[in-house]
């Protein structure tokens, strides 16, 4: 295998909103996941009683929000990048007004976010062209990465704005749906400061790149549960040197359904992000996107 030199490469976490994005202000708290402190801090209160910093669920929101899953089974990585796309651009024109969490499995590619380049491939572009593999520049945060068959992929499109969420809170929440949902699994998972993610050791198993368009989230996040973990020694996983990536299926040493993983995320994401799942159909989501005049099927909801 022809390789190349390394690169020196700063252990630096990647931005998490584009350079035209709404700036999250005003957020109000969530579960306090041990991230870095919040840049939205609440005033300080006078009550004789001490103020909570971080309310219960119940506290917050007596009522879950409400949010649609949708199921896309495996899907090319430019056709789902477009339908986020339009999902935004819906959400942004109220054509629907329900957040969307799409949950999938991509065929093999490398995407570089706003912050990657080519410098951070180990091999050489001639040797990755043979294999087939594609290469995708989007606007996420971070820095290049790999999605393959066996990886469990979640774009979750929220609007931020709306629900008063930061984007770092958003970010720390997005790790412990990842922790929560690999611990039943007898994964002790952690953070690490050298990058967003989940990590077991100096292995990164779950990646987050969001972008922020208008105040609402797309992107997401990337959990390795079988992926064939090869295409990642070509590259320096999200530009840091050193770093290898792991699976749940190379910390355990057997597959694991991919089913039963995916249920498990969605039960995460509705208990860290206190949500009302319900599933929405591949076909219901694109009519409505195509016929946006037309009245939604209740699933989907305007």
């Amino acid at each position: 295998m022809e390789t190349k030199s390394n690169h020196k490469s700063k252990n630096l976490s990647p931005r998490l909103t584009d350079p035209d994005s709404t700036e999250i202000l005003n957020s109000k708290p969530i579960k306090n996941y041990g991230n870095p402190a919040t840049h939205n801090p609440q005033p300080v209160t006078h009550s004789s009683q001490p103020a909570s910093r971080n309310p219960q669920p119940a506290t917050r929101n007596p009522q879950p929000e409400l949010c649609h899953a949708v199921d896309l089974g495996m899907m090319d990585y430019n056709e789902a990048w477009k339908l986020q796309s339009d999902i935004v651009s819906a959400r942004v024109n109220k054509i629907i007004d329900t957040d969307i969490i799409l949950f999938l499995e991509h065929p093999a590619v490398f995407t570089l976010g706003r912050r990657g380049g080519l410098d951070h491939l180990l091999v050489s572009e001639k040797f990755l062209k043979t294999s087939g593999i594609p290469i995708v520049h989007v606007e996420r945060g971070g820095d290049i990465t790999f999605h393959g068959p066996g990886q469990l992929v979640a774009y979750p499109i929220v609007n931020l704005k709306a629900r008063r969420i930061g984007v770092v809170d958003f970010v720390a929440a997005l790790e412990e749906v990842m922790l929560a949902t690999v611990r039943p699994w007898g994964i002790a998972a952690k953070r690490n400061s050298a990058n967003r993610g989940i990590w077991v050791g100096n292995a990164k198993m779950g990646s987050i790149g969001l972008a922020i368009r208008k105040g609402i989230s797309f992107h997401g996040l990337a959990l390795n549960v079988n992926v064939d973990l090869t295409p990642f020694s070509w590259i320096q996983p999200c530009g840091l040197q050193g770093v290898c990536m792991t699976s749940m299926k190379q910390e355990l040493g057997s597959e694991l359904p991919m089913d039963e993983v995916c249920a498990a995320l969605k039960e995460q994401f509705k208990s860290v992000l206190d949500l009302s799942l319900t599933t929405a159909s591949y076909s219901q989501l694109q009519h409505q996107l195509q016929n946006p005049n037309q009245r939604p099927p209740a699933e989907l909801g305007v």
